[in-house]
């Protein structure tokens, strides 16, 4: 029998620093392994996702009849747009990074992220918004009613719970742009030898492009509400008419920043059902390097569409057109993903497991969600049904039957990986 020490013994056996980290809250609080830092913010997103829900559960209990119930029109403005906001920062983005921490060094075979410790600060970020947010209902005048875009000259017109938002969205938008450098940084720099690029997964793709829309948009998010709040506190006159200023360049900014977000908010999930659809039809990815290419497609596209939100502002003929047909473009590269993810499924050997439903459900209803996108891209049809239920349904099958059912997907495929 060889002579080994009991210290040499941990070595021996394949241990490894992970398993000297500090237990109980310390573990949590100074987390820096990518693994508990993914669980935390989808536990973080979780929760989230049920404090907007809610706030949507409280929007359609007033809306079950005509008329006014239950609550005055303000509170009932706040819930809509905290509903808004809380569902996009505080559940959805935080989801895919989630996803993002967990599977990005396993897919490419890294040791952790590239700034660990960047990664947990990040993280940290996200309740100290979510806190703002929450406690914006119970300042003077409540929570922002202005809608979560924070149209102008409205958003000048609130309460301090308006100024909650606009720090809210300061910290959250410092959160995302840190974890996007992260991903950027881990999957140029941090591949195992012969993983080259076009043989990475399609999520580590989706994410590498998802994460330059983050740090392109983040700062123009920034810009905007930074001159909300100096038009509401400094004397600044951005967007109030009276003094020269012009609401509408509040649109044009918020919506550069508003476009790309919706690709933020999605193009994670197209990584994740390019994942499972494969896994669950027991065949390769049809056409990978199309998808690539498709993915940068949207966001490159992505830029250029940003006033199709805005047809009904009184734009002259020419721009209209501009943004109708630039907007229609972007139907090509993403109906090249919905057939690509058809033809895998084409003659495979499918088995339908709850990630594969999942999966299948989001190509169905996100398609949907594509072409009444498509419809209301036509610019005199979106000047019919602007600001009508049209506009939510149409976004809320993206963002629900999209993003959603891509995290569900996500989640029942990779848990039994992450649990053991």
């Amino acid at each position: 029998m060889s002579s080994v020490t009991a210290d040499q013994v941990p070595a021996i056996q394949g241990h490894d620093d992970h398993d000297h980290r500090p237990h109980g809250w310390r573990r949590w609080l100074f987390a820096t392994n990518h693994k508990d830092i993914g669980t935390m913010y989808l536990l973080f997103s979780f929760f989230m996702l049920l404090e907007g829900g809610v706030l949507a559960l409280l929007v359609r209990t007033e809306l079950f009849s005509p008329g006014l119930q239950f609550f005055q029109p303000e509170l009932f403005n706040q819930f809509t747009t905290m509903h808004g906001l809380i569902m996009i920062f505080g559940s959805i983005m935080p989801a895919f990074v989630g996803f993002a921490n967990w599977m990005i060094p396993l897919q490419i075979g890294a040791s952790d992220m590239a700034f660990a410790r960047m990664n947990n600060f990040s993280f940290w970020l996200l309740p100290i918004g979510a806190i703002l947010f929450t406690v914006s209902f119970f300042v003077p005048g409540g929570a922002n009613a202005a809608g979560w875009t924070m149209y102008a000259p409205l958003s000048l017109q609130m309460g301090p719970g308006m100024d909650f938002t606009i720090f809210a969205v300061h910290i959250l938008g410092a959160s995302s742009i840190m974890g996007a450098i992260n991903i950027i940084v881990t999957v140029l720099n941090m591949r195992a030898p012969g993983m080259t690029m076009m043989k990475m997964p399609l999520f580590c793709w989706t994410w590498l492009i998802t994460a330059y829309l983050l740090i392109a948009i983040m700062p123009v998010l920034a810009a905007a509400v930074t001159m909300l709040l100096t038009d509401r506190h400094f004397g600044t006159a951005f967007f109030n008419a009276a003094a020269g200023g012009d609401p509408v360049l509040y649109q044009h900014v918020f919506w550069f920043f508003g476009h790309p977000e919706v690709y933020v908010m999605i193009l994670p999930a197209f990584g994740i059902v390019s994942s499972v659809v494969p896994a669950f039809s027991r065949k390769r990815l049809f056409g990978y390097a199309s998808m690539v290419y498709a993915t940068a497609a949207i966001a490159i596209l992505s830029f250029l569409v940003w006033a199709h939100h805005m047809f009904a502002t009184g734009m002259p003929v020419t721009g209209q057109l501009y943004f109708m047909y630039a907007t229609m473009l972007i139907s090509i590269p993403t109906g090249v993903k919905v057939f690509n993810w058809v033809a895998t499924m084409w003659r495979g050997a499918l088995t339908f497991e709850t990630p594969m439903l999942y999966a299948i459900g989001f190509i169905f209803v996100f398609t949907i969600g594509g072409f009444t996108g498509l419809i209301v891209a036509v610019a005199p049809i979106d000047i019919a049904v602007h600001d009508t239920y049209y506009i939510i349904a149409h976004f809320h099958y993206v963002m629900v039957a999209g993003s959603l059912f891509g995290m569900y997907a996500g989640a029942y495929y990779w848990l039994p990986k992450w649990t053991g």
